[in-house]
């Protein structure tokens, strides 16, 4: 398909837009975006990484970007509580999903996963993602933190900070401990929120140990909002900064398709306001990942999961206008 699709219908000759058509129409894309036919001028891509070889519980996230791209048609263009219109401050692509040709093998996977992300930082693009279990936020990382070890703000249920399981160093309980221990993770950084799934048994608490700052689910209902909020930013500061979102740290009463929920998490208001509270930081990338569709027949899970995408986007976007990779301008600034 050549770049002429973007600009004109292939049968009609109208403009293509598919934000300007039904929500039924056109070939589903993450919240109606064009679908990028090159890497070229893009600010944002919008990624999908169908991979769950890393689970330990129930299966079935690699079916995530698809069931998020079907339920994204209902995002708006704009934020109603930002003002931020993230497709007029950016140019956003759909780019497709990583295509994983050894999928049967986590460290093939990841490794697959690892240069296709490195490609789209060589061209400069800000990269959010769906998955896809948690594993697949190691191999990125192995991209995004090529010149220094970057920081996060991580919600989940779980530390995933584990070491192995069943003999596996690399599945979706142990990303982040991976990734501090390769340089790539800056644990005086991290923030973790919402933790309240229980330790392996004899599993060293890594998180701790290594300087994250966890806040635990009583803390975070002590803290309110606000309160966790001022944490952030205290901890991530102006450096660069990744968000990465567990639907397990909601609680499955918002997300019950997933595939190791646990009882008395987070609620979509609060998480909601703490996405848009991140305003402002030095934010390069972010996911949202362990969407299971078909453990949720009633699609909640998914449209939940597009809506934390849409306002991710949004305080990306502000982040990529205001702190442009690599020193450049955005596409729209050119």
């Amino acid at each position: 398909m050549s770049d002429h699709r973007l600009k004109t219908n292939l049968i009609d000759g109208q403009e293509y837009d598919p934000q300007k058509r039904p929500r039924f129409n056109e070939i589903a894309s993450f919240m109606r975006a064009p679908v990028a036919t090159s890497l070229s001028d893009i600010d944002i891509g919008l990624i999908g990484v169908p991979f769950d070889g890393g689970t330990s519980f129930r299966p079935g996230a690699r079916l995530g970007p698809r069931g998020v791209r079907q339920q994204s048609c209902l995002m708006r263009t704009k934020s109603h509580y930002s003002d931020i219109a993230p497709f007029e401050v950016c140019k956003i692509r759909d780019m497709g999903d990583v295509f994983i040709d050894r999928m049967y093998n986590i460290e093939d996977a990841h490794a697959c996963i690892e240069r296709y992300y490195r490609e789209v930082c060589a061209h400069n693009i800000m990269p959010l993602t769906v998955g896809g279990d948690h594993s697949i936020t190691y191999p990125i990382f192995k991209a995004l933190a090529k010149d220094g070890p970057i920081g996060m703000v991580h919600f989940d249920a779980h530390t995933d900070t584990w070491d192995s399981l069943y003999g596996s160093k690399f599945f979706h309980g142990a990303p982040f401990r991976r990734a501090v221990e390769d340089g790539l993770l800056d644990p005086l950084r991290t923030i973790q929120i919402g933790i309240r799934g229980s330790e392996h048994s004899g599993t060293p608490n890594f998180s701790l140990e290594s300087g994250m700052r966890v806040i635990f689910i009583d803390e975070f209902d002590e803290l309110g909002v606000e309160g966790v909020l001022k944490e952030i930013k205290r901890v991530v500061g102006d450096g660069k900064t990744y968000i990465s979102f567990d639907v397990d740290g909601l609680d499955p009463a918002f997300a019950p398709g997933t595939g190791t929920p646990e009882a008395g998490g987070i609620s979509m208001r609060e998480a909601l306001r703490l996405i848009r509270g991140m305003r402002g930081l030095n934010l390069i990338g972010g996911d949202v990942v362990e969407v299971a569709p078909d453990l949720d027949p009633s699609g909640l899970t998914t449209l939940n999961a597009a809506t934390l995408m849409f306002d991710m986007l949004c305080v990306l976007a502000d982040a990529r206008a205001k702190h442009p990779l690599n020193g450049q301008t955005t596409n729209h600034q050119r």
